[in-house]
């Protein structure tokens, strides 16, 4: 269903722009589009899955924006590239890209193949890279534009079972900070920041490739990937973040990790495993996306959403905290300094 925004949040002022997701066929990428189109923007919509672009399309234009369909893999950077030249010829130059495409395996190590491996990293990580270069080759001349790498709390820290996705996404987490560091150097005003995300309620799921004997499911908390979407379109807005942190677990996760990661590695070893399936046994003939798109020409359109809705929460307050940090800030030096002068006053009355 298309998801039309309150009239307070689409601005007066607001000048459309021209957005491209990766990704955008279903998940966090077809719920970011959405967004985006009910901001009045014009969206770009790249993936391999014709049928899931197709109805992304559809709901762009009803949420009020403009959709182009481009079916590419993001492994191969030459298409990549050809669709930037596409999309700036259509609805003119960049001024927002979002990466959020990925694919991986949910497998022990040593029960992933080695073309299995490659083929996650390809599409997980170096499909950023081509994609990031694609967008800054057209941004840097005109010293205008954002590029949002959509990442994750695997950025920071690792989990059993998904080592090819946590490896991407710590690949991502460096080259984004190295890249940041070169556009600060250079002095240009095209920025880059990530948005780490926690667990989700999106479609991975039901068409990853899996070799679990249970089906896979999300960490709880898990949130709607409607919450990324608008942690995403925030972070297009105020670029000037490095990152932004959505969902308490992720912060915890973070914060954890960064204070004893050894003992995060036990827990994990004891917790992982369990965490990560479902009752249910995996259905022999699931949906695989790995090689070929599961909502390809004739295939199901799978939506935003995965099948655990009735766990997955709509809002975040984390997310709204980093948002605001600014204001929480001032909200707390406000009332450090209010206990102060109150406790200065006291004393004087002794």
């Amino acid at each position: 269903m298309p998801v039309q925004l309150p009239k307070r949040w689409r601005r007066a002022d607001h000048i459309p722009r021209t957005v491209v997701v990766t990704g955008a066929s279903g998940g966090v990428g077809r719920a970011t589009a959405r967004r985006f189109g009910a901001m009045g923007d014009r969206v770009a919509l790249l993936a391999r899955g014709e049928t899931g672009l197709r109805a992304a399309a559809d709901e762009v234009h009803a949420a009020g924006g403009e959709a182009l369909v481009v079916p590419l893999d993001l492994a191969d950077h030459t298409a990549v590239e050809d669709a930037a030249g596409r999309v700036e010829a259509e609805f003119g130059p960049l001024d927002v890209w979002v990466n959020d495409a990925f694919s991986t395996v949910f497998a022990p190590f040593t029960e992933i193949d080695p073309e299995e491996f490659r083929r996650t990293t390809e599409v997980s990580y170096l499909g950023y890279v081509w994609a990031t270069r694609a967008a800054l080759r057209r941004m840097l001349p005109r010293d205008h534009g954002t590029v949002v790498q959509v990442g994750s709390a695997l950025a920071y820290r690792g989990i059993p079972l998904q080592t090819a996705y946590s490896g991407a996404k710590h690949a991502i987490q460096g080259f984004n900070e190295a890249l940041r560091c070169e556009l600060l150097h250079s002095g240009t005003q095209v920025r880059v920041t990530m948005v780490q995300m926690p667990a989700l309620n999106t479609p991975q799921f039901d068409w990853l490739l899996s070799r679990l004997p249970r089906r896979a499911q999300p960490v709880p908390p898990v949130y709607q990937p409607e919450v990324a979407a608008r942690a995403v379109a925030h972070a297009a807005e105020y670029p000037g973040r490095r990152e932004y942190w959505v969902g308490g677990a992720t912060a915890a996760t973070l914060l954890a990790n960064a204070v004893a990661p050894g003992l995060l590695d036990r827990y994990l070893a004891r917790t992982g495993f369990d965490s990560q399936q479902s009752p249910e046994e995996q259905p022999a003939d699931s949906p695989v996306n790995l090689w070929e798109p599961a909502d390809g020409p004739g295939g199901p359109d799978f939506g935003a959403h995965g099948r655990f809705d009735e766990r997955a929460h709509s809002r975040s307050a984390q997310a709204w905290a980093s948002r605001h940090h600014g204001l929480l800030g001032t909200v707390g030096a406000l009332g450090a300094g209010t206990a102060g002068l109150l406790a200065a006053r006291a004393a004087r009355r002794r």
